[in-house]
């Protein structure tokens, strides 16, 4: 069983894990001098990646769907937080384009013409 870390996630033996904070993008994750290290956040695929498969600590601990991001540069996991939805882009949910170029969706009456 991985320890538990005062947020609240497990701690691995071979990586520092965390949780999101809503639609939290970058790394908040210091450094020895206490600056932050400001990596992009991306989204983990840590079953097709080899060094992994080798250490196996994640998919252990939490098994082979979990939504796990990473830092790019320190490799801090994130865990998705419970304020977002889930399977969202990282970047967040978007917005409406501020020229038009957003289509509404069809009526249900158009679908079935078509």
């Amino acid at each position: 069983m991985p320890e538990i870390s005062p947020d609240g996630a497990p701690q691995l033996p071979h990586h520092k894990v965390k949780y999101k904070k809503a639609f939290q993008r970058a790394c908040n994750e210091p450094d020895a001098k206490g600056k932050l290290c400001g990596g992009h956040l991306k989204r983990w695929f840590y079953l097709a990646d080899v060094l992994e498969q080798t250490c196996g600590d994640v998919r252990q601990a939490l098994g082979d769907q979990a939504e796990i991001y990473r830092c790019e540069h320190c490799r801090t996991l994130y865990l998705p937080s419970d304020e977002e939805p889930k399977g969202r882009n990282v970047a967040g949910l978007g917005r409406q384009s501020a020229f038009g170029l957003t289509l509404a969706p069809k009526p249900a009456e158009e679908k079935e013409k078509q």
